[in-house]
């Protein structure tokens, strides 16, 4: 066992979960993280020796979210627990209870297997989703102090996952907490340096515009946060005092989708030659999406600026997000060097 003591990262597989699994070995951190089926195992060690040797501080462990065999014996001595695994949200789900169902008591089910591990602190991975306010149609600003109304009818499938999950873990904390804090990271949209095929599915922007598998660039827009800040930010919830009983967006720069096509086709020249350059009419992306469920979900935010803050994450923790450039391009980078575009 290491000095620094031991974390249990569930889904250890995913985008933001191998990257804090690599930020808390680099931080001298002994390493238990999960993953729904062991024959994964190799996967993620491949992921995490690109960038850090783990030794022998590195053990996965088989565990479902929607089972509650293997969280406890997971949990079991962790100092920390990131609860980071989540259902997939793309394409959404015919029935939005094959989403919402497995987030809400996958939370649960960690939550809880942190308690009876005698944890000093949950950290969840929640979403900026969690923090939208319910007008449509108009700009908007979020921050912590904003939840996302789960029973919004517009709200889609993986937004009410989120927002429910996160007040599951609250409510368990309160009731059933004891010397077990949470705290909850939010970050907005996801990006930076893949490890494997296995990413984030708003990686899938910059993977489609590299592509050239978006006919043209719609007015939709997004805060940007790197995946590497993400993990960086989950650091400090877990262990400043000053994050328990906290939640923290992680929100870098806001960019449409022809900022980031502008970067690429400046920054990488003819590896950037697919990259569409004309506006796709907002008409064409609501009809197209009659026929694409993926697009379907976010033809509610065509021309809508939603803004979110980190100024709290910034006040509190001393966080800083890196410049937007630096990961739209190392996405990017990543992405064309994995074969993956």
């Amino acid at each position: 066992m290491s000095e620094r003591g031991t974390v249990l990262v569930s889904g250890g597989s995913g985008f933001i979960g191998s990257w804090c699994v690599i930020a808390l070995l680099e931080r001298g951190y002994t390493v238990r993280t999960t993953v729904r089926d062991l024959r994964r195992e190799a996967e993620v060690r491949s992921m995490v020796a690109n960038q850090v040797d783990p030794g022998n501080r590195l053990s996965v462990h088989a565990a479902n979210l929607a089972s509650d065999e293997g969280w406890d014996a997971a949990a079991e001595g962790a100092e920390y627990v990131l609860h980071v695994a989540s259902p997939l949200g793309v394409p959404p789900p015919k029935n939005p209870d094959d989403l919402i169902t497995p987030a809400h008591d996958g939370a649960m089910r960690v939550v809880r297997a942190a308690i009876k591990a005698g944890a000093a602190r949950v950290v969840m991975t929640s979403s900026v989703a969690a923090t939208s306010l319910g007008s449509r149609g108009l700009d908007s600003d979020g921050d912590e102090t904003v939840w996302t109304h789960p029973d919004d009818p517009k709200a889609d499938a993986y937004t009410r996952s989120k927002t429910i999950a996160e007040r599951a873990a609250w409510d368990v904390i309160a009731a059933e907490g004891g010397a077990t804090s949470l705290a909850v990271v939010n970050p907005a949209l996801v990006l930076g340096p893949v490890l494997g095929r296995d990413f984030s599915d708003s990686v899938q922007i910059i993977q489609r515009l590299l592509s050239g598998k978006v006919p043209g660039l719609p007015r939709l827009g997004f805060n940007i946060v790197d995946v590497r800040d993400v993990a960086d930010l989950h650091m400090r919830a877990m262990t400043d005092p000053a994050a328990a009983g906290q939640r923290f967006i992680a929100s870098g720069e806001y960019a449409w989708m022809a900022d980031l096509a502008a970067i690429l086709r400046e920054r990488l020249g003819p590896q950037a030659a697919k990259v569409p350059t004309a506006k796709a009419p907002d008409i064409l992306l609501r009809v197209v999406a009659l026929f694409d469920r993926d697009l379907r979900a976010v033809t509610d935010g065509l021309g809508r600026k939603r803004t979110f803050s980190s100024a709290k994450a910034k006040a509190v923790l001393g966080w800083e997000p890196r410049p937007m450039d630096d990961t739209v391009l190392d996405c990017a980078r990543s992405l064309i060097a994995a074969g993956l575009v």
